[in-house]
């Protein structure tokens, strides 16, 4: 029946480009006209189908938009228009700097009042892609007079950039299978925990648009491949080049490309097509990567950029042998072509070690060496370790973030796998790799969601297809240029209008049909690539089964597809949608209780101390305290000097009066800690403490060891079985000052610390060289004040003793005269009588 169907719609089709084509109508005959309709390579869909389909998908695009972009909106819903994070408090910053001054400002901006007193020179060090977006949409709504914060579009920019990564990984999808996956996929990915944990509104960071530019970058590559048209290399290189600006995840990709070539090169797929659009994307892309300032010359001087190089070394190398082998003879062409090979990677292989000795291309990044070592990082690069997000993923966060969809990932794999066209090779190596990092670091996730939508979907959509016989979308397959003479073919054996040559074809296939039984569910792949030659991929599944089979396990996929929305709703709203800036928690009665300490000790900052005091506090808070308090930071989360960040971890690990001498040293004014021993807020400084005595040991480890921080057994105590070096650091003394005098229950001693769930061992201690200047409401931001010194300095040493006994009176044998002491040639003076005034003589003569 399917058959049949197909046929009519062939047959259909031919009569209405008969009848529009009244040039040929008259000359053409029976046997001309099906010859032309044999050999016609640009058939059509009929214009119902085509408006039905397109229609169709329009409307599940536009809803999978509006799906993702409103399911992101819960933190604004519930708590209000803010930025989250830390990360994002900078990029707003810049990105109100390059809308307040302009973009060739923002390039030269130094801004002075990060990493005191080193500074930071912002233009090179950042990706502007991020920046330039939010201020071009900001320019272009006041310039339509839409008047628009920028604060605003900050907070919404990643809520409308998932929509147009629905619409990119539908592409994609759509290009590797075929229309219904693509669907399916756009509306994974909209709802998808594992991409709305960085998109949500709000978190305005670099992945909130990298991830669109890196499925729109996939979706053109394997369109350029598929086509081999430049046209597409050169749009992928352009999105490329929006990529590298946006985030530093770019090197996924420069590497993934290159590596797909070399696996066509190796499967023996090498053709004009590959060649054509490497070639093109390569060198363009890499032209205008290096038009980023932060990128540079780094594409030709680092090694994670080496690959794409060779593969491209290599791909000139096979284009010229393929040259000579066709005006070479073959035996001559082969010792040649080992000669060549060998002399080739010799010159490679010795080439990249002699440039990297020589210092012209740079070794491997700590970063790298810790994707492939996960103890590398700890050992050598605590900082990285330190970091949430770098730890290795756990299964349970692989079920939260993608629920149902990894356990049908696996099965898109083996669909893929089994069709294996060009386009099916570059997704199964992106799964492959994806996989593996994703497991090395739990940030890397984000870059394995995409995959896993697409291959989720194509595996959802096959089984749908077969137990529903037939997809809707997928009817203009029939009409490819590949199948259409495949459909003719039935058509004439239908009709029994072919002759001789159709009597024959159906003979045959009769006979192959009873020799060979045909299967309960054959599975076949999507439309046909350029890469693939089989013709059965373009046949339909055929279902042969019970009804109730078929709709038991229609309804149990809906089902599932049920629960996973459910999960998504929940994880995003729970999960994902709280900002870290504004804490939020239940009362006794079920009520909500909101903890904005954060907000109200970075206003007490800003409303409070002198524009120029300069704040020492771990680099978590750096980026919070310069966009809420707008003051001056020692360190904040660019990370980018270790050893600056060493010396404020010393402080904080050294006793008070050693900290308060690298206080001066800095020109430290306040110090600010966050202390969550109160509400039990688990993400405070003494949680972070060790990481900061393992980065201060890195720098010195004479004066910081980590073990003097751990009891005689082992653990890191804060009661009183903790190390002395513990109890009396600064770390602890600014957590717990003044903590012993609080009760906070009749049940509870004083000093009981609800995050360790211990009573702290050192309660009653005072503060020589800082006071307290602020504290929260719920203690969880704690200010200290760094006193001046003194106006005399005590010069540390002791008193002199004296001897106060009296001795006796010694006698002197002097006159009283000369004891008196007298003045050789002394003037005498000669005393006279005071004048007095005429009054003064009558009121005595009176008198």
């Amino acid at each position: 029946k399917t058959k049949k169907l197909q046929a009519f719609f062939v047959l259909g089709r031919v009569e209405r480009e008969m009848a529009s084509t009244k040039e040929s109508s008259e000359a053409s005959s029976a046997s001309g006209r099906s010859k032309n309709v044999a050999e016609s390579p640009k058939w059509t869909v009929p214009t119902l189908a085509d408006g039905s389909k397109s229609l169709l998908i329009f409307v599940v695009l536009s809803l999978a938009w509006f799906l993702g972009f409103s399911s992101r909106l819960f933190s604004v819903l519930r708590f209000e228009s803010i930025i989250h994070e830390f990360d994002p408090w900078f990029n707003y910053r810049a990105t109100a700097q390059l809308t307040e001054h302009g973009f060739y400002h923002f390039l030269n901006w130094f801004d002075e009042t990060a990493w005191y007193p080193l500074g930071r020179i912002v233009g090179g060090t950042v990706y502007p892609g991020l920046m330039v977006t939010s201020g071009l949409i900001h320019h272009v709504l006041n310039s339509l007079n839409i008047t628009v914060h920028i604060r605003d579009v900050c907070v919404f920019l990643a809520p409308i950039f998932s929509g147009l990564t629905a619409i990119a990984t539908y592409l994609l999808t759509k290009e590797v299978w075929n229309r219904g996956a693509g669907l399916m996929a756009a509306c994974f990915i909209a709802i998808v925990p594992g991409y709305i944990s960085r998109s949500v509104a709000g978190s305005y960071d670099n992945e909130g648009i990298a991830i669109f530019a890196l499925m729109c970058t996939y979706w053109l590559w394997v369109k350029s491949v598929k086509t081999g048209s430049v046209f597409w290399a050169v749009a992928c290189s352009v999105s490329y080049f929006y990529m590298v600006s946006a985030w530093g995840g770019y090197v996924f990709i420069i590497n993934l490309i290159p590596l797909h070539v070399f696996f066509l090169l190796l499967m023996g797929r090498y053709s004009n097509r590959v060649y054509v659009v490497y070639t093109t994307f390569f060198i363009l892309g890499l032209m205008l990567s290096m038009q980023v300032p932060f990128v540079g010359f780094q594409p030709l001087r680092t090694s994670e950029h080496m690959a794409a190089i060779g593969v491209f070394l290599l791909l000139q190398a096979v284009a010229f042998l393929t040259f000579l082998r066709s005006h070479l003879p073959l035996s001559v062409f082969k010792r040649l072509f080992l000669l060549m090979a060998a002399a080739a990677a010799a010159i490679v292989f010795f080439g990249v070690v002699l440039m990297t000795y020589l210092g012209y291309v740079a070794p491997w990044s700590g970063r790298f060496y810790s994707l492939y070592d996960t103890n590398y990082a700890k050992i050598h690069i605590p900082i990285i370790s330190s970091v949430a997000e770098h730890q290795p993923t756990t299964w349970l966060a692989f079920f939260r973030d993608l629920h149902i969809l990894i356990v049908a990932f696996p099965a898109g794999v083996w669909l893929c796998f089994r069709k294996l066209s060009d386009e099916c090779v570059f997704v199964l190596i992106y799964a492959v790799t994806a996989s593996y990092f994703s497991g090395v670091m739990v940030r890397l996730i984000l870059t394995l969601t995409p995959i896993v939508c697409v291959m989720a979907a194509i595996c959802i959509s096959s089984v749908l297809e077969k137990q529903l016989g037939y997809s809707v979308l997928e009817l203009d397959s029939v009409y490819s240029p590949t199948s259409t003479s495949e459909a003719y073919n039935i058509l004439t054996e239908e009709t029994s209008a072919s002759g001789k040559a159709g009597k024959a074809r159906k003979k045959q296939k009769e006979r192959q049909q009873k020799e060979t039984p045909a299967p309960v569910v054959e599975t076949k792949g999507p439309e046909d690539s350029s890469s693939s030659s089989s013709s059965s991929s373009h046949e339909k599944p055929t279902v042969r089964g019970p009804l109730v089979f078929r709709v038991i396990v229609v309804l149990l996929i809906c089902g599932v597809l049920g629960m996973f929305a459910v999960h998504c709703t929940w994880t995003t709203s729970y999960m994902y949608s709280g900002p870290s800036v504004i804490l939020e928690s239940s009362n006794s009665d079920g009520s909500r209780r909101i903890l904005d300490d954060f907000r109200e000790g970075y206003f007490w900052l800003r409303q409070n101390t002198h524009p120029q005091a300069r704040i020492m506090s771990w680099w978590d808070y750096g980026y919070q305290i310069a966009g809420f308090a707008n003051r001056t930071t020692l360190v904040d989360n660019n990370t980018w000097n270790n050893s600056h960040i060493a010396m404020v971890g010393k402080a904080m690990s050294s006793n008070e009066s050693a900290a308060y001498d690298i206080m001066r040293s800095l020109d430290v004014d306040y110090v600010l800690v966050i202390f969550g021993g109160v509400i039990g807020y688990s993400g405070d400084d003494i949680n972070k403490f060790l990481w900061m005595v393992r980065i201060a040991e890195g720098e010195h480890p004479k004066d910081i060891r980590e073990p003097d921080y751990f009891s005689t057994d082992g653990q890191f105590r804060v009661d009183s079985g903790g190390s002395k070096t513990l109890l009396n650091c600064l770390m602890y003394k600014l957590c717990y000052y003044r903590f012993g005098e609080i009760q906070h229950g009749w049940n509870s001693p004083r000093g009981y610390d609800h995050t360790r769930n211990v009573e702290i061992g050192h309660k009653d201690f005072k503060l020589t060289h800082l006071e307290e200047a602020f504290t929260s409401e719920h203690w969880l931001v704690r200010i200290y004040k760094v006193k001046d010194l003194d106006n005399r300095e005590k010069s540390g040493l002791s008193r002199r003793k004296t001897n106060r006994k009296l001795l006796p009176k010694a006698k002197s044998n002097k006159t009283a005269t000369r004891q008196r002491g007298s003045i050789k040639d002394k003037l005498s003076i000669k005393k006279g009588k005071k004048r007095t005034s005429k009054k003064a003589k009558k009121s005595s003569s009176k008198k």
